[in-house]
């Protein structure tokens, strides 16, 4: 008698493997062969946190009665230091108690978001170019994904003539980024009272991922810029849920710590989810994320502004090397360039780049159809071997 065949669940063949997950593969086997591979692909911050948050981590882990299951709701103290976070740089007030859920970062925040509010069938909207995280879990928890246009010609803002002509029956969410991921495009307070607008009016919720605001924005260095929340408009509380996360902001990606925001019913419907899947944080790492979140305006000044800064005016050269256009007002940890028409699509050049001259960039078709003619290029790389990439890449023959 045959033995069964084994078979993955359905949703398996809804999503393939994670683009970083496999690429780091094959770059991992290019350097153990001896090649040295500089990686301008991830939006991992290689610098540490700021001194008293890993102080604050140390000491508290020292304490024997420190290492228990935690609350999944988060310690008081984190929840608070939360709230002060809001209301210092968005001048937003939340209740700590009832309207902040702490995140084992922002894509369990996605997870569980969809899972408390999107039946299987149900419509999910996903910003094209965009995170593609919103697109596979969803795929993964049986939701139709229905892609909207950023437009180019517009600052990479939403499609506004597009989405007003959708049809909203089965539409539980819609995603939105911004400062924008991959593009940098800037926050718009427009945008996001258009969307608070839309989705009274049509009846879904708009789900605000927001953890770029900090980076190369010159109110950390005392400048002007504003620090915009989707939470800042009248009436988003009723329909609206905000990400933040301190992976980018605090230089803490390995932490996993992410924030939740919005009122207290839907805080209520996350967490009912939430707590039938984690058994909450370790105390002393919610301690010292909760130091994070005070941080002086010197730290943010230095670590979200200047050096980032400093390292964007080396990858504007690497994208004029490459021949490839770019705006230079965007903001965030990454440069968005469009490649030279000569090309194929982005993956044509980032892997002649990545296997002849060993520089690692990000091609834009794994965030949508509208970025196939993209390169991402990430900050998080040491000026030093930022400049070695320039060196590098101003040899490449760009075909034409």
């Amino acid at each position: 008698m045959p033995q069964p065949t084994i078979q993955p669940a359905d949703r398996i063949g809804r999503v393939e493997e994670y683009y970083f997950s496999r690429k780091l593969r094959e770059v991992a086997a290019l350097q153990a062969a001896g090649k040295d591979i500089i990686s301008l692909a991830i939006g991992s911050p290689d610098m540490p946190p700021s001194e008293k948050t890993i102080n604050v981590l140390c000491s508290e882990a020292h304490k024997s009665d420190a290492h228990g299951y935690q609350p999944t709701r988060g310690i008081a103290e984190l929840r608070q230091a939360m709230a002060r976070f809001y209301q210092r740089w968005y001048g937003v007030a939340l209740n700590p108690e009832t309207e902040i859920q702490p995140l084992i970062g922002s894509k369990e925040g996605i997870l569980h978001t969809t899972l408390a509010f999107v039946n299987p069938g149900d419509k999910v909207l996903v910003p094209d170019p965009g995170y593609p995280t919103y697109t596979s879990l969803s795929r993964l928890l049986g939701a139709e994904v229905v892609k909207y246009g950023l437009r180019e010609d517009d600052g990479w803002q939403p499609d506004f003539q597009q989405l007003e002509q959708m049809d909203y029956e089965r539409v539980r969410l819609l995603w939105v980024n911004y400062p924008n991921m991959p593009t940098g495009a800037a926050a718009r307070r427009a945008t996001f009272e258009r969307l608070v607008d839309l989705a009274r009016r049509k009846g879904f919720v708009v789900v605000c991922d927001n953890p770029y605001s900090f980076i190369l924005n010159n109110r950390a260095a005392g400048g002007s810029d504003e620090m915009l929340s989707i939470l800042q408009v009248d009436g988003a509380r009723e329909c609206c849920i905000e990400f933040n996360s301190m992976s980018k902001s605090h230089n803490m990606p390995g932490w996993r710590v992410g924030m939740l925001a919005s009122n207290a019913e839907f805080v209520s419907w996350v967490l009912r989810v939430k707590s039938n899947i984690d058994s909450g944080t370790l105390r002393p790492l919610q301690l010292a994320a909760a130091a994070a979140y005070d941080n002086d305006d010197a730290w943010h000044a230095e670590h979200n502004y200047h050096l980032y800064a400093r390292r964007r005016q080396i990858a504007e050269k690497i994208m004029d090397a490459l021949q490839c256009q770019y705006d230079k007002r965007s903001v965030g940890m990454f440069l968005w360039g469009r490649i030279p028409e000569c090309y194929a699509d982005a993956e044509e050049l980032t892997e002649h780049v990545l296997h002849d001259y060993g520089v690692f960039l990000t091609p834009g078709f794994i965030f949508g159809e509208r970025g196939r003619r993209y390169v991402r290029l990430s900050l998080c790389a040491t000026e030093q071997r930022l400049q070695e990439a320039l060196e590098r890449v101003t040899t490449v023959n760009v075909k034409h």
